[in-house]
């Protein structure tokens, strides 16, 4: 059976913001645990940004980070990546490809979480 669950850290990257210019840089670290009982392989990533003004930009690709995690079950994969805004707050989520060592292709959800600047959001 195939359970990946997915956990998002954010965080807000103030030295690398130019708030005056609308420019927000956040950074987020994923962990990708597999907690199936089938061994699985990221084979690519589906991002879906949404900034504060409701303005959406995916971002596809091969991997994350440059590689393509195998999974046994019972591991885990965390790695950084970082995204910006022309907002103080907005939204990302997706899914990742997999693809289990059976052949089986499948996603892992992204669940949604909240990029914003201290202070921003109530």
């Amino acid at each position: 059976m195939n359970k990946i669950d997915i956990k998002v850290l954010p965080a807000y990257i103030a030295d690398q913001s130019d708030p005056k210019n609308n420019h927000y840089v956040f950074s987020y670290t994923v962990t990708i645990t597999n907690n199936g009982s089938t061994p699985a392989k990221l084979l690519t990533r589906h991002w879906i940004i949404t900034d504060g003004d409701g303005q959406t930009q995916e971002v596809k690709g091969d991997g994350v980070i440059g590689e393509q995690p195998h999974l046994k079950p019972g591991e885990g994969f965390q790695y950084t990546s970082g995204t910006f805004m022309n907002t103080p707050f907005g939204t990302m989520h997706g899914s990742y490809q997999m693809v289990s060592d059976e052949g089986e292709q499948f996603n892992a959800d992204i669940p949604s979480f909240q990029l914003s600047v201290p202070n921003t959001l109530h």
